[in-house]
């Protein structure tokens, strides 16, 4: 990915990074980013996890991490609490108990936000299953972490490649249901959004599509209506606001040659675009929980219990999701240096 972090107008941030599973390659892709000289002195980076677990990522992967008590560049700081389980989490598998440790964390994190003391949360793969099986009920993380946040503003999923960004106007809901949850001014908020956090990652003008519903576009209404009567009109309302936003357009074609044309594509359900991105690049994937009071960033792959152990997994994605933070948060930070 382009480095995005070295332009103007940011400050070096201050970064909490998880481990994700302990039952998969979280921990050993963290060892590797805390590894990298380069990321100690782009972000102040909070390290949330137990010696033991931290040295046991660093052994897999053959790299020695270097820590320090008080932040300063070159080195991370640990924030060890002393919770590590007495019991061995299993690995390569789905279980309760990694599912707790990861949650364990994330609200540590998510405290160290709420208290104004971080800009980013940055975390490695989890896996759903056992985040339920430890007691997360809502439907997917952001949710989760728009709870434990205290947020109820508009959020969404963006899914990150290199050269393109995606946002939804409806995200982790069936298909039955997509139509009805597609509004006006839903569209207008996913696009409001997706330029704002394209701004703050360093897109000074950011180039919008906007997806069709129904195939054809909708053919003129035949089809259906809702490009006439719901999405224009919030394409309409994004641009009155001065946002280089266009469409609809049918969505079998918006993104053929799109990172030609567009920085960011606005989609109107999951799949939508989440089949288009992974056929347009799946190694490099980024996931931001956007919309947040604080940046969220994980890699968009999940957590390969079939490889963890073994120090093979790429860092692309993991390397991706931090300067992606580190460049929001830092622009962000600066602002309110500004403002102050």
């Amino acid at each position: 990915m382009t480095d995005i972090t070295t332009t103007a107008n940011a400050v070096r941030p201050r970064i909490a990074l998880t481990l994700g599973d302990p039952a998969g390659i979280g921990p050993e892709l963290a060892a590797r980013l805390l590894a990298n000289p380069a990321n100690l002195q782009a972000a102040e980076i909070l390290v949330l996890a137990d010696r033991s677990e931290l040295d046991a990522a660093a052994a897999v992967v053959g790299v020695e991490i270097p820590l320090s008590d008080e932040p300063r560049p070159g080195y991370a700081t640990l924030l060890d609490d002393g919770t590590a389980p007495r019991t061995p989490i299993p690995p390569k598998q789905v279980s309760k108990e990694a599912g707790a440790r990861v949650l364990h964390q994330l609200k540590r994190a998510i405290a160290l936000a709420n208290e104004g003391e971080v800009g980013a949360i940055v975390f490695t793969p989890l896996n759903k299953t056992s985040l339920h099986l430890a007691g997360m009920n809502e439907e997917d993380e952001l949710r989760w972490f728009a709870k434990e946040l205290h947020y109820d503003g508009v959020t969404s999923e963006i899914n990150i490649i290199p050269g393109m960004w995606t946002a939804r106007v409806t995200s982790h809901i069936g298909i039955r249901d997509v139509a009805s949850r597609v509004t006006t001014q839903g569209v207008t908020d996913a696009i409001r959004l997706l330029n704002d956090l394209l701004r703050d990652s360093g897109v000074a003008a950011p180039r919008l599509g906007v997806c069709a519903l129904n195939p054809h576009n909708g053919e003129n209404g035949i089809f259906g209506r809702e490009e006439i009567d719901v999405i224009r009109p919030g394409v309409e309302a994004a641009v009155a606001e001065g946002i280089d936003a266009a469409g609809p357009f049918p969505s079998d074609t918006i993104f053929v040659g799109s990172k030609d044309r567009y920085d960011g594509i606005v989609t109107m359900y999951h799949d939508q675009g989440q089949i288009a991105i992974k056929l347009m690049g799946f190694d490099g994937g980024v996931t931001v929980q956007g919309g947040l009071p604080v940046v969220i960033a994980t890699p968009a792959h999940g957590t390969a219990f079939d490889i963890a152990g073994t120090g093979i997994a790429s860092v692309t994605s993991s390397q991706n999701a931090l300067d992606i933070a580190i460049a929001v948060a830092g622009r962000r930070a600066a602002r309110s240096v500004v403002r102050e």
